[in-house]
């Protein structure tokens, strides 16, 4: 009985051993589109995305559930449609709309992960889950701004310090107009830095990252590690060289005609644009590629970051025990049907670019046509980990196409909404339409002629029972929305 149980006792042991969880590196930016080379659009130079493309399965139909950060967030850290989840707006906190629900990095943690993020993952500090979700956690801030510390020393100079009583008033106005082209909301600031890549928070991001894998601060656990990249949400600020590889007079771009929005529903519309300096159904040609530029640039400046991320796992012969997850929280628009910022529902305010390695289990440089939504990630981890997935999920796991990329999928269509005052606006898209519901009417594309959604074909009479189909879809998708309410 005694050797019985020292076989059996050893037999666990060399199972657990030859059995070891995986590691998990999720990366998420906050407002990317697919201004990306993985997703075919070529005027941004991503060699490390396109390195890490070419090693990966990349999905070309991924999108958000909600085209805003914060119900964003609580969607695919939650696996939930906003409907379910309650938060369908940057102030509602899950903790509050849905008690007790287990978010991704709790699930981990509680499953023996060593759990760890920076940057922004959770929506905002307010939001941030803390302990309960994170072994280690920790945002950081840009260092001062070149023009602030020309300010400051001036300042100085003639009133003393900023940290008198007497000069914080004053101290805090020049502050503000030294860097309000720079990091500005509202109008959207841009523009070179004059940082560098360490002293912005992205860079800072990606060492915190590469710092631990590379000393092993999970210890002997594996580890959940989320990292944040902030860019490039507004203000679009990146170290001057970035700017230089994108000169303003070879930004391209295709303008809109100005009569677009005569066939397309009004409450379709975000009026970000006002606080860019645009006016709907006009172009600014020197405005644009202005914030163009900024925002390429700012991508480029990302792409550096997250090759210190990837180069560590490889430095530390992790590659190949590590599932890397690479998307974006929702889409941006920049310009397009005369929009600029999120909160819309046209492919680019909602398509996210999407690449997933899994070692053993994708293949190198493969692409998926498949419907994916940002919920099948939680579900897609718990899988790959061997880890029962929590009852509550709304998501697919994503491994049977990670499997066969040549597959469709089990989803027919992917699933979008946003608010409009007291209303929600739908969105659904298969392989070659994406049918619009809004408060004031709806939208029909045909994606496979028109990709850029220019010609909205829902008051054609060849359409109506096109039409009818995808109402009745979208009333299934409403009920399974809120299923889980």
């Amino acid at each position: 009985m005694k050797n019985f149980c020292l076989t059996l006792v050893f037999l666990c042991s060399f199972s657990a051993a030859a059995d070891p969880k995986p590691n998990i590196l999720f990366i998420v930016c906050d407002d990317l589109n697919t201004h990306v080379s993985p997703s075919g659009y070529n005027p941004i130079s991503t060699p490390t995305l396109a390195k890490f493309a070419s090693e990966s399965m990349t999905f070309n139909r991924a999108f958000c559930q909600y085209p805003v950060c914060g119900p964003s967030r609580a969607s695919f850290l939650n696996g939930l449609y906003p409907e379910s989840s309650g938060v369908i707006d940057n102030t509602a906190d899950i903790r509050k709309t849905r008690p007790d629900t287990i978010s991704m990095p709790q699930f981990f943690k509680k499953n023996g992960y060593w759990t760890a993020s920076v940057g922004k993952v959770f929506h905002s500090p307010r939001h941030e889950h803390g302990e309960v979700a994170w072994s280690e956690f920790t945002r950081f801030e840009n260092d001062e701004l070149p023009v602030v510390t020309a300010a400051r020393t001036k300042f100085e100079a003639e009133h003393g310090s900023t940290e008198d009583r007497k000069n914080r008033k004053l101290w805090k106005e020049t502050e503000k107009a030294a860097k309000s082209k720079l990091d500005a909301q509202t109008p959207p600031g841009y523009g070179r830095s004059g940082l560098a890549d360490a002293q912005h928070k992205d860079g800072k991001n990606a060492r915190q990252v590469a710092d631990w894998i590379q000393n092993d601060a999970s210890g002997d656990k594996p580890f959940f590690i989320a990292c944040g990249i902030q860019k490039p949400h507004v203000p679009f600020l990146a170290p001057d060289k970035y700017f230089d590889q994108y000169p303003l007079d070879e930004i391209v771009y295709q303008s809109d005609r100005a009569n677009l929005w005569n066939s397309i529903p009004s409450t379709a519309i975000s009026k970000r644009y006002e606080a860019f300096g645009f006016e709907l159904g006009k172009e600014d040609d020197k405005l644009r590629r202005q914030y163009l530029q900024a925002y390429h640039a700012c991508i480029s400046f990302i792409d550096a970051q997250i090759a210190l991320v990837l180069d560590s796992l490889e430095a530390k012969d992790l590659k190949e025990n590590t599932i890397v997850i690479f998307t974006s929280d929702h889409g941006y628009h920049l310009g397009d049907h005369f929009l600029w910022g999120k909160v819309t529902l046209f492919d680019i305010g909602a398509k996210v670019p999407f690449i997933v390695r899994a070692p053993g289990i994708t293949k190198p440089a493969s692409t998926s046509q498949a419907m994916v939504e940002l919920i099948d990630i939680y579900p897609t981890f718990a899988e790959l980990a061997n880890l029962k997935a929590p009852d509550h999920l709304q998501g697919t796991s994503l491994v049977p196409l990670l499997k066969h990329p040549e597959r469709s999928g089990q989803k027919k269509v992917a699933y979008s909404v946003v608010s409009r005052g007291p209303n929600l606006g739908y969105a659904l898209r298969n392989q070659r339409w994406r049918y619009g519901k809004w408060p004031n009417g709806e939208e029909l594309y045909n994606l496979t002629k028109d990709p850029e959604e220019k010609q909205n074909l829902a008051k054609r009479e060849d359409q109506i029972e096109r039409l009818k189909e995808f109402r009745a879809l979208l009333a299934a998708k409403q009920i399974e929305a809120a299923s889980k309410r």
